[in-house]
């Protein structure tokens, strides 16, 4: 962990509230949550079964966060986006989807916080309620 956990996450949210908004979302499938800024993250969550005691999970994380911090530079261009004539017109963004031959990574963004939850292979439905969810627990009250 880069920083503590308060620097993350809004007064009205906690660590616990994301992990239960995910695991609510996407049940047993679910492998990590880990919360993220621009400078910082904690890794929340991993399920009992994908390392063993001594690894060191934020040195596991790490790659995947940096990789995953692009989301902030991006959110001009996604902004942009959202606005237009109605023919061009998609919406706001909701979250991002990275499909691997053995599960996902999902990116949900809100402001200048996000959260990266990984999971096993499984329907892709479930993630709109998941990032729903989280991005609801990320926004200041």
């Amino acid at each position: 962990m880069d920083e503590s956990p308060e620097f993350f996450l809004p007064e009205s949210a906690d660590g616990e509230r994301v992990v239960a908004a995910a695991r609510t979302g996407l049940g047993d499938d679910l492998r990590s949550v880990v919360a993220f800024t621009p400078g910082s993250f904690e890794v929340l969550y991993t399920r009992a079964d994908l390392y063993d005691p001594e690894v060191d999970v934020d040195a596991v994380k790490r790659p995947l966060v940096e990789l995953e911090r692009v989301g902030f530079a991006e959110a001009p261009v996604r902004t942009s986006l959202s606005v237009g004539e109605p023919s061009t017109d998609i919406g706001p963004y909701g979250f991002t989807v990275r499909f691997h031959d053995h599960g996902f990574v999902v990116r949900v963004i809100e402001g200048d916080r996000g959260v990266l939850l990984t999971t096993d292979t499984m329907d892709s439905r479930a993630f709109r309620e998941a990032a729903t969810a989280i991005r609801t627990v990320l926004r200041p009250e």
